[in-house]
């Protein structure tokens, strides 16, 4: 049987969601993903702990924060990547990546090698 785009986007959120504890101790609190053409847009909510929403008080701080969560996402990227590219099928071609510090989500975009959207669920 053919998987639904929404259970696609289901597994996804679910696999990251498992990612982020495995690899960062602490999950987010709610993980929604999107996918658009030939991307697949990953909203995180509630990332940040309550000290470091005390620490993005100074902007000084809040670069510090932002800094930091950028580089231990990216210090998994290949684990991420895999994970797209295991349950889409889809390489990733690139990744972005980026958090409020003042509503403490993160946005994670994965730009994979085809309009997957359109390959899959038109």
């Amino acid at each position: 049987m053919k998987k639904t785009k929404e259970s696609i986007e289901a597994e996804i959120s679910k696999a990251l969601t498992q990612w982020e504890k495995d690899f960062l101790g602490r999950g987010s609190i709610s993980v929604k993903t999107d996918i658009l053409r030939d991307l697949i847009i990953v909203n995180l909510r509630g990332i940040l702990t309550p000290a470091e929403y005390n620490v993005c008080q100074t902007k000084e701080g809040m670069l510090s924060i932002k800094r930091i969560r950028s580089e231990l996402v990216e210090s998994g990227i290949t684990e991420l990547k895999d994970i797209i590219n295991r349950i889409t099928g889809e390489e990733v071609k690139s990744f972005y990546t980026d958090i409020s510090t003042v509503t403490g989500d993160r946005v994670m975009v994965f730009k994979v090698s085809s309009d997957y959207d359109k390959k899959y669920f038109e």
